[in-house]
């Protein structure tokens, strides 16, 4: 029996030109009737579609027409549905960000690669760091700190100089941005069932947002951090290109 598939694309003209015509070749539904939801675009797009997945329980299957597309299996036109039938799954939990800032307005968000703390303005952010309660650093100086999960580990994470994460491994990736105090502090792995707490030091003064994936909440006063085992996202990749692999050639690669 074939799957249920609706396709997404990104504003690339290409991208929509290809929408038009796997839709022509091979029929679509609405999103919310999906049972696979094919991504045309680069990882942003797929983040997109993982976050519409949350509550349609979709698979999603991408394709890059992106840049680095670490995400997207190739693009190709033909034999579709049997590239879909034979994808391989991973299947991953995302963060969920809990807090409240300075007017004491409560926000929560999901994020399948990270939540990133950044300051707003030139002073340096000054973020108390806590580990299941408990006080692991008083005041951390900084442009900003971030918890990964594996999934998202070779992306901003990365580009902050945090590790890459197998994505089978138990761990969650707290990564330090520009740090200034401690110096030398280059940050930690932490198993996956903690929760993160963040507590912004005089955060009138020295502003802070909390970024979710691609949601946002400016001028933070705390934030916790915990993985969603509650939510699970499935990503479908071909075969001998899963997205664990991925992340062992990546650690392999200038």
């Amino acid at each position: 029996m074939t799957a249920s598939v609706a396709f997404l694309a990104s504003p690339r003209p290409e991208a929509k030109a290809a929408k038009s015509r796997l839709e022509s070749l091979y029929g679509h539904v609405p999103v919310s009737e999906a049972e696979i939801i094919v991504a045309l675009g680069g990882d942003g797009l797929m983040l997109d579609a993982l976050h519409m997945s949350i509550k349609t329980g979709a698979c999603v299957y991408g394709m890059n027409f992106g840049s680095v597309g670490f995400l997207m299996n190739e693009f190709r036109e033909d034999g579709l549905m049997d590239r879909l039938a034979l994808a391989e799954k991973a299947r991953i939990h995302p963060l969920r960000a809990i807090g409240e800032d300075i007017h004491c307005k409560p926000f929560e968000a999901l994020a399948i690669n990270e939540v990133s703390l950044l300051r707003e303005t030139r002073q340096t952010a000054k973020i108390k760091i806590t580990i299941d309660g408990k006080s692991r650093m008083t005041e951390l100086q900084s442009d900003g700190v971030l918890v990964a999960t594996p999934a998202g580990s070779t992306a901003y994470n990365l580009s902050a100089h945090g590790p890459i994460l197998p994505l089978d491994s138990t761990v969650l990736a707290l990564t330090p941005i520009s740090a200034f105090r401690p110096r030398r502090w280059r940050g930690a792995l932490l198993p996956r069932n903690v929760r993160v707490g963040f507590e912004i030091v005089e955060p009138s003064l020295r502003p802070v947002s909390a970024v979710a994936d691609n949601k946002e909440f400016r001028e933070v006063a705390r934030v916790d951090v915990v993985e969603a085992h509650d939510v699970t996202l499935t990503m479908l990749f071909d075969p001998g290109r899963d997205l664990a692999e991925r992340i062992l050639v990546e650690q392999f690669e200038n």
